[in-house]
């Protein structure tokens, strides 16, 4: 049995699908099996995959009869996997060499932690420019902590065990959005998984016309199925989702500036949010000094700057 199992799911990829391939091809772990889901492609994605398929007998090519969406193509590959763990690989990215090896020797290092992800870079198409650095939070809770408006995780690079993935099915049938939170936040609630981020770069998201995130974004319903998670998880939480408090905590992921008044309401959402998390055993209640902390610096985030400088100094001045 393969001690990993890479799933990638790719729907008319043929530009960059090659590049993609070879990255998972040349890590440094060597026992894993690749399953790519052609995903109904009118391009020359299979016939890519069939070439590479010939060269490397750990790729296994599935094919669909026609495009059921990212979340069900990669269901395909979940429900095949044989791997120890289950991770994933967009047809137009690039996983840097060591990003398996170091992934399987942490969750092996950490039997408690059921699915860690790692940094990454987002660049141009053509991988030239790096456009943006994610720096991801580590710790569980805050990862939990940015369920609702930040970036909790590079979702393609999250590794999970398997048998916790498979135990709730995988993805959510028939979802084309927001699947970065709804799988996580199912897996919590069904199995009191534990996350984790590799403070590593291990990952190069490749940006350009028409790539998942931009083509999805651009579709109203795509937006409404993304929303609709967040609202859920609130609902989870506090029992009532209401809309201006998942505005609020957006903006505050955001850095987005607030007003005063504002940012005492903002600083009461925050507050429940980590009251309802702690009430719920999601996260520890030894976590609460780290969330509290957190939520401080991204409230002074919605301050003016020279606000920001003078609570910094009060803080440096008289430390608790």
């Amino acid at each position: 049995m393969p001690k990993v199992s890479v799933v990638m799911a790719v729907y008319n990829g043929e530009a960059y699908l090659s590049e993609a391939i070879a990255s998972i091809l040349t890590q440094t772990l060597t026992d894993f099996e690749f399953l790519i889901v052609d995903d109904g492609s009118q391009d020359a994605s299979a016939q890519i995959v069939q070439d590479c398929q010939q060269r490397d007998e750990r790729i296994r090519l599935l094919q669909l009869g026609h495009n059921m969406g990212m979340a069900d193509a990669r269901n395909h590959g979940i429900h095949a996997a044989a791997g120890d763990y289950i991770t994933f690989m967009d047809c137009d990215d690039i996983s840097l060499p060591q990003r398996l090896e170091k992934q399987v020797a942490f969750l092996e290092a950490h039997p408690e932690i059921g699915a860690v992800g790692t940094e990454g870079e987002l660049a141009n198409k053509d991988l030239s420019q790096v456009l943006y650095r994610f720096a991801l939070p580590q710790q569980h809770a805050l990862i939990l902590f940015d369920m609702l408006g930040g970036v909790s995780f590079i979702y393609t690079t999250v590794m999970f065990r398997r048998e916790l993935l498979q135990a709730v099915g995988g993805y959510e049938a028939g979802r084309r959005s927001g699947e970065e939170r709804e799988l996580p936040w199912r897996m919590l609630k069904q199995t009191s998984i534990q996350f984790a981020n590799l403070p590593e770069n291990l990952y190069r998201y490749r940006r350009h016309e028409s790539s998942h995130s931009v083509t999805r974004s651009q579709v109203p319903l795509h937006q409404a199925q993304a929303d609709e998670v967040k609202a859920r998880i609130l609902r989870d939480l506090w029992g009532e989702a209401p809309a201006a408090s998942l505005d609020r905590l957006q903006r505050i992921a955001k850095g987005q500036k607030l007003g005063w008044a504002e940012r005492r309401v903002a600083r009461r959402d925050m507050e429940r949010l980590i009251d309802a998390l702690i009430a719920k055993s999601l996260v520890a209640p030894q976590d609460k000094a780290l969330l509290t902390a957190e939520m401080q610096r991204r409230l002074e985030r919605t301050m003016p700057y020279r606000l920001q400088r003078l609570s910094q100094m009060r803080r440096a001045l008289f430390p608790r």
